[in-house]
């Protein structure tokens, strides 16, 4: 498919080193060209570079790989050729000593979807550090990174499952855009935790078998 990047950070060229890998058409948008071209050289694949617009004419899927706070307003600006895209985002409104920064208010991807309302949002790629993505593929003790999205319209979840699987790994469905504040507080917390507490989040929660309780032996 053909995939415009909004950005031309780590995350940015993570991503689409990795769906360049997998056949996709990528195009890298930036407000410094130089950057974008730059990208666009280092991921390789034929992929193209030049402004912001020119990324969102070029994506059936547009990637906003966008800092928290720009995100939105750099989507407001190309509202109109938004419509009708997917639109996917990986930020993380997380401030210092681990913050939320939405915290009382809309959520990060709520915040794009009103700036661009005839865009589809789908909240992805926000638990893992860049390097994570950049693995090939993110596989561990054996079982392949799980990554959740969330969203409201299934023709967009449908695209997004796919770039998930063509990374190697496992998409989760994480339920409407309503519930991306909740990926985005996830990520706040276990920013904290893996940085400050040096802890290993995976120790947080129980085995599947046992989340909901223990089971009743069988007669």
């Amino acid at each position: 498919m053909k995939i415009g990047v909004l950005g031309t950070g780590n995350m940015a060229d993570a991503l689409a080193t990795q769906w360049v890998r997998a056949g996709h058409e990528m195009f890298v948008g930036g407000r410094d060209e130089q950057k974008a071209q730059r990208l666009a050289t280092r991921i390789g694949g034929g992929a193209g570079h030049g402004s912001l617009h020119a990324a969102v004419g070029f994506g059936e899927v547009v990637l906003a790989a966008l800092p928290y706070g720009a995100g939105a307003d750099i989507v407001r600006e190309h509202q109109s050729a938004l419509k009708g895209k997917v639109l996917l985002d990986c930020a993380n409104p997380v401030g210092p000593g681990f913050r939320l920064l939405t915290e009382g208010g809309p959520s990060a991807a709520r915040q794009l979807a009103a700036a661009a309302p005839g865009a589809h949002v789908v909240k992805a790629f926000n638990l893992c550090h860049e390097d994570v993505w950049r693995m090939t593929p993110p596989v561990f003790d054996g079982q392949p990174l799980s990554v959740p999205i969330c969203g409201d319209d299934e023709v967009a979840l449908a695209l997004a499952r796919k770039l998930v699987r063509d990374m190697g790994c496992e998409p989760v469905a994480g339920g409407g855009l309503d519930r991306a504040g909740l990926l985005e507080a996830t990520a706040a917390l276990f920013i904290g935790l893996w940085v400050a507490e040096q802890a290993d989040v995976r120790a947080i929660a129980p085995p599947l078998a046992c989340a909901t309780g223990p089971r009743a032996e069988s007669a």
